[in-house]
């Protein structure tokens, strides 16, 4: 029987197939993220969503060139919930080798937040602070527009995200910023 699991039995499937710092605290800053924007717009799956966030990224420690695909099969040894493989992976249509496309609100929003999430981290480390508390908008946007910085956080996923979702991308990176703030501070951000 397909299972949806709790958040602490999602942190110990991604432990057991991350053991990377890097990879462990993205999945939790994904998923407070995820959380954030839950309790806004689906607070009756606040937990659902935060399960997604966490377990994103299960594969990529251990496959990270078959990304999204190879996370197909660990998510079935898991027994886990259909629904939670389909918005997992599909935050990786169009630049890994997924078929699965985001198609629900909650899918689009696990797509344009996880590059995001990368970006806004980079920047906040940069800052004196070291910390999204005092973070503006404007800071965030200078630095999207230098590709050189964060390289590897895709300015074309963030856009079509925010395309995605119908908002501009002033309104996507504010909200996620806001999403960062309202984390747990051992969160490191």
């Amino acid at each position: 029987m397909a299972k949806i699991p709790s958040l602490e039995e999602a942190r110990e499937i991604l432990k057991k197939h991350n053991k990377e710092e890097f990879h462990l605290k993205h999945g939790e800053i994904v998923s407070g993220v995820m959380r954030y924007f839950a309790k806004k717009y689906d607070p009756e799956r606040e937990e659902y969503w935060a399960v997604v966030g966490l377990l994103h990224d299960l594969d990529f420690e251990e496959y990270p060139d078959e990304h999204c695909v190879k996370q197909v099969e660990l998510m079935k040894q898991y027994e886990l919930d259909e629904s939670i493989i389909h918005s997992t992976c599909s935050h990786g249509w169009g630049e890994t080798g997924t078929t699965e496309e985001p198609t629900d609100f909650m899918e689009k929003i696990l797509f344009a937040c996880d590059e995001l999430t990368g970006l806004i981290g980079a920047v906040a480390i940069m800052r004196p602070s070291r910390s999204v508390d005092d973070l503006e908008l404007k800071s965030v946007k200078k630095k999207y527009k230098n590709l050189g910085f964060a390289a590897g956080c895709s300015r074309e996923v963030i856009g079509k995200g925010a395309e995605m979702l119908g908002w501009e991308l002033d309104e996507l990176i504010s909200e996620t910023i806001l999403a960062m703030r309202s984390m747990n501070p051992e969160a490191g951000i």
